[in-house]
Order: structure tokens, then C-alpha cells, then sequence
């Protein structure tokens, strides 16, 4: 599967699940119960210990049925690290053309993180897939529309302050997907680990609703 690929799927599934916990046991339980839920992409947070074997062993898990991605990768040698894993794309909280040059050469989807038009700008003049708005909670979906405004054709993923009461609002926005973390999991302690499920299964729907409005 090319980057292309990999961009198409995340694009048209809309929802990136961010994995972030304390321990490789709880970041894999957090990744099955997304993968049960139709997630069809995971991304594991290079802040996770051992965060490379958790890439290797869902990547080998899943094989191209879900798309296990590195997250919070802030430098080529993790992003070199990420892709011998078997990730199939990488994050980064900020653009570090390092890492773009890292997966460009080795054809891995990149997702730089921008904050403002001209960092969003710089990231696409870099060679990003796709640029992660971060962090979303700052400025809510309008900073969406303000960025489509000068730059249309960027395709973006907003990340962070994605709940399911606005991911509604980021889509109609213009948001070509969501990456959502904190949301996911904000039930666990209460419900289980099962919630995690639910709560996908919410995201993923109220995606299709926003889309599907969008499109008349």
C-alpha cells in the first residue's frame, strides 16, 4: 500500500485514533478495542513506552486491515525507527523537515502539525499528505474555515479539543479527518475498557452523519 493509499483511507474514514497510555498493555487494549469498533487507523504515540514494539506486533496483527500509524515523533532517527516497525504513516506535533525528508525518502505517509496559515503552508511546501491542526482546542473548528479561506487545497486533520459533541462542527468545517485522543478514553475509569468501543463507534458515526449533511 502506497502513501496515496494510506492518505485515501484515512481521508475517507475521517477518524485517526490517538493511543496514548502508561504502558504497553494498556496502548495495545486501547488499539483492539478501537479495531473492534472500525477504526481504521491507529496512531501510537512515540510518548508510550515501547511504543516501537507496540507498532510491530498491531502492524503484524492487523496487516493492511488497519493502519497502524507513530505519533509525537519528533525527530528522522524515531521516524526512521517508526517505519522499520511498520508504520504506515507518521505525525508530528509540529514540522520537523527532517522527518518529512525521512518518510518522503522511504514513500511513508508524513502528517506534520501546524498552528497558523503560514506554518500550515510551510508544512505543504515540505511535502506533508496531510497537516494535523494542533493543538485544536486553542481555536475550535473555525480555525478550519480560516485556513481553507487562503489555502483550499490543504487537506487538514485537526487533533486535540476533537470531542463528539463538535466533531460534527470540524467536519462541516472542512477537516478532511479528526484525530482524537483523550475523548476516546475519557469513559474507562467509569465504564471499562468496553466504552472505548462505544465511543469509537459514536465518533465514527457521527462522522458519516456530518459528511453526509455536507454533501446535501
Amino acid at each position: 500500500m502506497n502513501r496515496q493509499e494510506v492518505v485515501g483511507r484515512i481521508k475517507k474514514s475521517g477518524l485517526v485514533a490517538v493511543v496514548r497510555a502508561d504502558s504497553e498493555h494498556k496502548a495495545v487494549a486501547i488499539a483492539e478495542q478501537c479495531a473492534e469498533a472500525g477504526v481504521a487507523a491507529i496512531e501510537i504515540t512515540f510518548t508510550v513506552p515501547g511504543a516501537h514494539r507496540i507498532i510491530e506486533k498491531l502492524a503484524g496483527h492487523f496487516g493492511s486491515t488497519i493502519l497502524v500509524g507513530a505519533g509525537t515523533v519528533l525527530d528522522a532517527e524515531t521516524a526512521r525507527i517508526a517505519i522499520l516497525s511498520g508504520a504506515r504513516y507518521v505525525v508530528s506535533p509540529c514540522l520537523v523537515p527532517d522527518v518529512v525528508r525521512c518518510c518522503s525518502r522511504y514513500q511513508v505517509a508524513v502528517m506534520p502539525g501546524a498552528m497558523t496559515i503560514r506554518e500550515t503552508l510551510e508544512c505543504m511546501e515540505a511535502g506533508a499528505d496531510m497537516v494535523k491542526v494542533f493543538p485544536g482546542e486553542l481555536f475550535g473548528p473555525a480555525v478550519i474555515k480560516a485556513i481553507k479561506g487562503p489555502l483550499p487545497q490543504a487537506p487538514l486533520m485537526p487533533t486535540g479539543g476533537v470531542s463528539l459533541d463538535n466533531v460534527a462542527q470540524w467536519i462541516k468545517a472542512g477537516a478532511e479527518a479528526v484525530g482524537v485522543g483523550g475523548a476516546l478514553t475519557a469513559s474507562v475509569a467509569e465504564k471499562g475498557m468496553e466504552s472505548i468501543r462505544e465511543t469509537a463507534e459514536k465518533f465514527i458515526a457521527e462522522i458519516q452523519k456530518a459528511r453526509g449533511t455536507n454533501h446535501g
